[in-house]
């Protein structure tokens, strides 16, 4: 009998590949109700485990309502940000925005409370507008069209630095990866034995079909699933 494949045990959540729930206890978001002007200080400049950019606290000044935003580069406890101000760490609607200015942690809708552009050291960049669309130039560099009521925070993520410090050795990688419940490090499908995964044993590399079948079993249903094409494109 054989075993259960990497896919199939990732899916059902043992205590091998399931992630401890305190890194992700703190989730970065914008309130649904943030009117224009107010004043929020920052309390406190959290390290989270589960994210790549230090998270600050921010209260709302004169109240008690809290909440957490990825940091800003040059942010620092006891910062004052006001809503709807121009200023770096502010958190403003984009279409009120100058073109090119830089941004991140960016709503995908109106008050979801942001999705994009939120790892240590991204930002994206204020494109044309027009109407009630807004164009802005993701990190990645291909642009993506946003309601202009979508807000954002200005600047720069904090923690730009993080990828030029290298791991050094194994183990601490792999305690990174595993905070953040990544799979590392990832075994070849080849080099496994065939007794691991549908791909395994053979001299090598003869996977054959990499093309599962549309109701295959999840313990089969491996390689390209239901692709449109297959193999490189023609010039």
């Amino acid at each position: 009998m054989g075993k259960r494949i990497i896919q199939q045990a990732r899916g059902k959540g043992s205590s091998t590949y399931r992630v401890r729930k305190k890194a992700f206890v703190i989730k970065p978001g914008y309130l649904a109700k943030m009117n224009a002007g107010e004043e929020w200080e920052v309390v406190n400049l959290i390290h989270s485990a589960g994210h790549s950019a230090p998270i600050a606290k921010l209260r709302k000044v004169g109240g008690t309502e809290v909440f957490h935003n990825i940091a800003a580069a040059g942010l620092h406890v006891g910062q004052k940000i006001v809503i709807d101000r121009h200023e770096v760490g502010d958190v403003a609607r984009i279409g009120d925005l100058k073109n090119g200015t830089e941004v991140f942690n960016i709503e995908n809708k109106p008050k979801d409370g942001g999705k994009l552009a939120r790892s240590g050291g991204n930002f994206a960049v204020i494109g044309g507008k027009k109407g009630n669309d807004v164009e802005v130039f993701m990190p990645s560099k291909k642009s993506k069209h946003f309601n202009a009521n979508c807000r954002a925070t200005i600047g720069k993520i904090a923690g730009h630095g993080r990828l030029e410090k290298p791991f050094l050795k194994a183990g601490r990688k792999y305690y990174a990866m595993k905070a953040k419940s990544k799979l590392w490090p990832r075994t070849s499908a080849v080099a496994m034995n065939a007794i691991d995964h549908p791909f395994g044993s053979g001299r090598g590399k003869n996977v054959g079909s990499k093309i599962a079948q549309r109701f295959a079993s999840p313990g089969q249903k491996v390689g390209l699933l239901r692709p449109r094409r297959t193999g490189r494109r023609k010039k």
